[in-house]
């Protein structure tokens, strides 16, 4: 097993053994290298996340920042919308005109971009000058772009908060979103089928299987949750559950907007329920990820970025066998923690 350090980030970096990453990239794709575990949590990506540990490690962290981090499909999209409507006081008209890809650089994306993958897209793209430029910026690692952007900026990641900046939360501010792991299974499978920089092509079981032996991106689902959830009473961390948002938005919104210090009136509120209903949010461009379809990293497969926002969702796809082993998995995780999802207080 090959074991890299890089000087400038802390943690042992290490090859996933060839047979394991071998069988993986049968149902993935869009792999064609390799995978890696990092650190004593053996977090799991993409073999490329070589190239970026140090630099997203040792980005520069302005006071200004503004993170949403989360395990991926945790409502993460629907969190930063609202995160940056309260922010930006409202700002309806720059919301609708520039897209949250813009306004939201995704940290990590580029890790995910194989080199093989990225060629298919410069020859798919090459008839469009316009297609190319998005293609670069939507590629292009995610610390290189955030140093052209003036403040304030706003950063989306899924990475744990053990490989983001160590000075992260004493200088800028945190916003975390949760979601139960099985809806958050569902929805990931759906994406990992729709994005060809994963190419999923197997069945939900056997992607379930992956997903709770830590043998996919951002994995291991629990520990990425703890570490957040052990520092929700840092005045710079806000820790939110999806399923919190669905029942009581208006709440949620209450909590984020104290949160930065933001004070809106009812009427304020109930707008911007309504610009985050699920039925609006579907079908917004601006948060739906449109700019993948055109440059084709996102399948034209008529499927919205958004899906049902439905929680418990989980239960069209899984079959007694599934759930019970969900349950016992949850049951362990949950075991040597106070963490419980507001709808599952019987772990």
């Amino acid at each position: 097993m090959d074991d890299s350090r890089n000087n400038n980030f802390p943690l042992e970096i290490k090859n996933v053994e060839e047979k394991t990453a071998s069988i993986l990239m049968k149902y993935f794709t869009g792999e064609h290298t390799g995978y890696v575990r990092v650190g004593p949590k053996g977090y799991f990506f993409p073999i490329k996340y070589k190239q970026e540990a140090a630099h997203i490690y040792n980005m520069e962290i302005r006071p200004t920042d503004v993170f949403v981090t989360s395990y991926p499909r945790s409502g993460t999209t629907w969190t930063q919308e609202l995160v940056w409507m309260v922010a930006n006081d409202l700002d309806y008209e720059t919301s609708n005109a520039m897209p949250l890809t813009d306004r939201f650089p995704f940290l990590e994306f580029s890790i995910c971009v194989h080199p093989v993958l990225a060629k298919n897209l410069i020859v798919e793209n090459s008839h469009s000058e316009e297609n190319l430029k998005v293609l670069q910026w939507v590629t292009q690692p995610g610390t290189e772009q955030l140093a052209l952007i003036r403040t304030p900026r706003f950063v989306k990641s899924h990475m744990p908060l053990s490989l983001l900046p160590p000075n992260l939360l004493e200088t800028a501010k945190v916003v975390y979103v949760a979601r139960d792991p099985r809806d958050v299974a569902v929805s990931f499978f759906h994406l990992n089928k729709s994005m060809r920089t994963q190419g999923y092509i197997g069945d939900f079981k056997t992607y379930w299987k992956f997903f709770i032996n830590d043998l996919h991106h951002w994995t291991p689902y629990f520990e990425h949750l703890k570490e957040a959830w052990e520092m929700r009473h840092h005045p710079n961390l806000l820790f939110l559950f999806y399923e919190e948002l669905s029942k009581d938005l208006r709440a949620a919104i209450k909590r984020v907007a104290d949160f930065f210090g933001k004070s809106f009136t009812s009427e304020q509120i109930e707008k911007l329920c309504e610009h985050l209903s699920i039925e609006n949010f579907k079908n917004n461009k601006s948060v739906n990820y449109d700019v993948m379809k055109v440059v084709g990293v996102f399948i034209q497969d008529g499927q919205s970025f958004i899906r049902k926002g439905k929680a418990g969702g989980w239960r069209d796809y899984f079959d007694e066998e599934m759930t019970q082993e969900a349950d016992r998995w949850m049951e362990e995780n949950l075991r040597n923690t106070d963490l419980r999802f507001p709808h599952m207080q019987n772990f």
